[in-house]
Order: structure tokens, then C-alpha cells, then sequence
């Protein structure tokens, strides 16, 4: 009995201990269990612009590709209430956090130098009022991640990059949120704090004007975090203008994390037309393929194609009737007015050949389809220009192959540097602009021609109206 009793105590001590270590184990997993994210990449969104849905567009972009580069924090998206529901529901089925704010009022729009397009910029301060995190990285929607950037949480209250020798940029920062700053900020606006731009680059140029002469931020290896304001390495916001001037990055400041591209509005990345005028637009592109794709530019492209084509058709069946229709004419007018006139209808006619397109291209599709789909495009209205003036095809076409040219020139891989790049397109373009300028001529000339014909001038009374037409 006594062993009995002693193997059942055994038996007891055992189940204890067990339950005592089971009880230890879920302690270290309630302790280890991940919580609410401290950290946050922000963004804001606002409506107002011509270019709001490429905005949007870049900002899904951005935010898919931090979840790409397996970033441990939120995604949040500053919106103003006027963003579109369908906008604000697709951003929450990527795994981002919108919050809704208020337009904050700008105090500055009557300053003689103020930008319209920075009118609501300024809700880039509602960043300091997302106290439930403990340090945002504040974005614009221009940036392009190359790799993971978390080690920017470590820094400290507030910390930017100097793209401009004297002027932090604002297109990334680091701050530490704080309803106090954030009070004080508004108050700053209400009482109309100096700001050269009137937008957000100004205002926090001014709010924090001793950034210049702060240390430079290093992550310390420990993972700890900082205190106070830090100036960041060039690494962690490359203006796109280093990569153009030799076609490599070599930002010896830093690691090579970020590149912004605050060039011109129209010259942003996502343009189709940006590459390859601007050779990184081919990279970001690269991004959005990877993270979002092009489902909703596709159907509007494929439509345009099929557009194209059928004018192309149409053109090829219709050309005698079109030709009779080109210089059906009264005989009171004379044949110099008559000549002027068309040569300045045929002119603008060129001239929309060639722009129409460029306007009708998806804005945010991918470059090695929206310039195809242009150069359909201006190709079939130049052949109806062609058919309705009689010209010469060649001569009209001239523009267009001059076009093809400009793009190879531009997206050959074997340039030294920007500048062996930029001069061979200068290059290219002296010795073009001769060519066009005497297709331009031909064309002209072929109208006097056409005019001039003795079975077709004007002005003889025993000319009958079977005559009056060219066919």
C-alpha cells in the first residue's frame, strides 16, 4: 500500500508540474503575442486635382509594395471625406487603414506665389494626431521603395532629408505623434506662421527651422529608440534627378532605400509617357505590375485598339469617297484664300493627328502599352488627314516616324552616363528637325499644286460643275 501511495504522490507531482509548465509556456505566449502595431507608413489622399485617380493609383502602388517588402508596421491613408467610398473600400481591401479627416483650411492661398494644386497639402499634419502609434514615417505618393526601411522607426521626434542643401523635404519624414504638437501646429496656421509656399514644405520648414543643424541619424544596433530631431541620409529619399545624371545610383550617403521624384506634375512615374523620357518610369511600372496590375486600364485600352483598327479599315475602304469631298468648292472664292485656308486646316488637322491620341491613352498604363496604343492611334488619323487632302503619306507619316526614332534613341541600355544620353537625343533631334520641317513644306506645296491644276481653277465661266469637284 505504502508504494501505492507513493507512485499515486509521484503521479500528483507530476500532473502539478506539468500544469505548472503548461501554465508558464502560455504565459511566455500571452507576453510574446503580437499586439497592436506601434508603427505606421502613412500617406494622405485628398480630391480637388486634375490628377486625383493617378494619385490614388501611386498610393495603392506604394502601400502594396511595403506589405511587399515585408514591412512590420501599419499602412494608414490620411483621406479627406470627399475621397470616393469605392477608393476608400479598396484601400481597406489592401490592408490599409484610412482615416477620415476634415480639409484643413489654407490660410495662404492669397500669397502671390501660392500654387493651387498645394491647397489641401497641409492635411499632411493630421499625421501628428495618430497618437495610437508611436512613430510614423510620413509619405508622398511619389515614392518608390527599393527595400525594407523599418529601421526608420528607431529615429526621433522629427527627421528629414535634405534634397535641397538648405530646405528639408517633406515627401518622407519621420515624426512622433503628439496631440500637443499637433494643437500647436493649428494654432500656427490660425495666427499665420510665415510659409514661402504656402503648402506643407513651407509650414514645416518653419515649424522646425533648426533641422540643418542637427546630427545625422544612424539606427542604433541595440533597436532602440531615439530622442530629439535628426537629419536623414540621402539614401533614404534620392531624388530621381542622381539616377538621370548617370543612370546608376551612387548615393554614398546612407543606404539606396527610397527614390522621390519631385519633377515636374505632368513628368510623375506613373505616366505612360514618363519612359522613356524619364527612365525610372519604366521601374515603377515594374512595381505596380508586381502589386496591383492594370485591370483597370486594360478594357479601356483594348477598346481604343479596336477603335483604331477600324479607322484604319474604314480608311482603306472609303479613300475615293473622301477624296471628293476634300475640294468641293464655290466659284466665288478665290484661289489664294482658298489655298490659305487649307493649308491651315490641313496644318491643325497634322496637328490633331498627332495630339488627340496622346489625350485618349489610360494616363496610368504601362509604357510599352500606352505608346503602341498612341502610335495607332496617330497613325490612323493621319491616314484620314492623308485621304481627305490627297498628301503624300510619306510626308505626313514623317512626324511619326520621327516619334519611333526619338523612343529608341531615348531607351537604348548603352549610354555611359545621362549626359552621353542626353546629348545623343539632342543629337537626334538636329538632324531630325530638317526632315520634318521639309515634309512640312511638301505638304504644303502639294496643296498649291493641287489648286493650281487647269482642270480645276476657278474663276473661268465655262467651267461646269462636274469640274468643281478633285477627285
Amino acid at each position: 500500500m505504502g508504494r501505492l501511495a507513493g507512485l499515486r504522490w509521484l503521479l500528483v507531482l507530476a500532473w502539478a508540474a506539468a500544469g505548472a509548465l503548461a501554465a508558464e509556456e502560455d504565459g511566455k505566449a500571452a507576453v510574446v503575442a503580437p499586439g497592436p502595431r506601434r508603427h505606421a507608413y502613412a500617406a494622405m489622399m485628398y480630391m480637388g486635382t486634375p490628377r486625383d485617380y493617378e494619385f490614388y493609383v501611386a498610393t495603392r502602388v506604394m502601400m502594396r509594395s511595403l506589405r511587399g517588402f515585408g514591412a512590420d508596421a501599419d499602412r494608414v491613408v490620411i483621406a479627406s471625406l470627399d475621397v470616393p467610398p469605392s477608393w476608400v473600400q479598396a484601400l481597406k481591401d489592401d490592408g490599409v487603414k484610412v482615416v477620415s479627416v476634415d480639409n484643413l483650411k489654407n490660410p495662404y492661398e492669397k500669397q502671390d506665389n501660392f500654387n493651387s494644386r498645394f491647397k489641401l497639402t497641409l492635411n499632411k499634419l493630421y499625421a501628428w494626431s495618430l497618437v495610437s502609434y508611436d512613430r510614423v514615417v510620413m509619405l508622398d505618393s511619389d515614392n518608390m521603395f527599393l527595400q525594407n526601411t523599418d529601421e526608420l522607426f528607431q529615429c526621433g521626434h522629427f527627421c528629414a532629408v535634405f534634397i535641397n542643401p538648405c530646405i528639408f523635404h517633406t515627401g518622407l519624414f519621420v515624426l512622433k505623434p503628439s496631440m500637443d504638437v499637433f494643437k500647436n501646429m493649428l494654432h500656427e496656421l490660425a495666427v499665420g506662421r510665415e510659409n514661402p509656399d504656402g503648402a506643407d514644405q513651407g509650414f514645416l520648414a518653419s515649424y522646425f527651422p533648426d533641422l540643418l543643424d542637427q546630427p545625422m541619424f544612424h539606427p542604433p544596433v541595440n533597436g532602440t529608440k531615439l530622442d530629439g530631431n535628426y537629419r536623414l541620409p540621402l539614401g533614404y529619399q534620392m531624388d530621381a534627378s542622381y539616377y538621370y545624371l548617370k543612370l546608376r545610383w551612387s548615393i554614398p550617403c546612407g543606404p539606396n532605400s527610397v527614390v522621390t521624384f519631385p519633377s515636374a506634375p505632368w513628368m510623375k512615374p506613373w505616366y505612360w509617357w514618363s519612359w522613356p523620357v524619364l527612365p525610372l518610369g519604366l521601374s515603377w511600372h515594374e512595381q505596380r505590375r508586381e502589386n496591383l496590375g492594370y485591370s483597370s486600364d486594360i478594357p479601356m485600352a483594348l477598346f481604343q485598339a479596336l477603335l483604331y483598327i477600324g479607322v484604319i479599315a474604314v480608311n482603306r475602304l472609303a479613300r475615293p469617297s473622301l477624296s471628293k469631298l476634300c475640294y468641293n468648292r464655290r466659284m466665288e472664292k478665290s484661289t489664294m484664300f482658298l489655298l490659305t485656308t487649307l493649308r491651315v486646316v490641313a496644318a491643325w488637322s497634322i496637328l490633331a493627328a498627332y495630339t488627340i491620341p496622346f489625350f485618349l491613352v489610360p494616363r496610368t498604363v504601362h509604357p510599352l502599352l500606352g505608346w503602341p496604343l498612341y502610335l495607332l492611334g496617330s497613325f490612323s488619323l493621319s491616314l484620314i488627314v492623308i485621304n481627305f487632302f490627297l498628301l503624300h503619306p510619306l510626308a505626313v507619316l514623317t512626324t511619326w516616324f520621327g516619334i519611333i526614332g526619338t523612343l529608341f534613341v531615348m531607351a537604348c541600355p548603352w549610354y555611359m552616363n545621362g549626359v552621353v544620353r542626353a546629348l545623343a537625343v539632342f543629337a537626334y533631334a538636329f538632324f531630325c528637325a530638317p526632315v520634318v520641317w521639309a515634309s512640312l513644306v511638301k505638304i504644303m506645296s502639294s496643296l498649291q499644286v493641287l489648286i493650281e491644276r487647269d482642270a480645276f481653277r476657278l474663276g473661268e465661266p465655262n467651267q461646269t460643275a462636274e469640274f468643281t469637284k478633285l477627285y
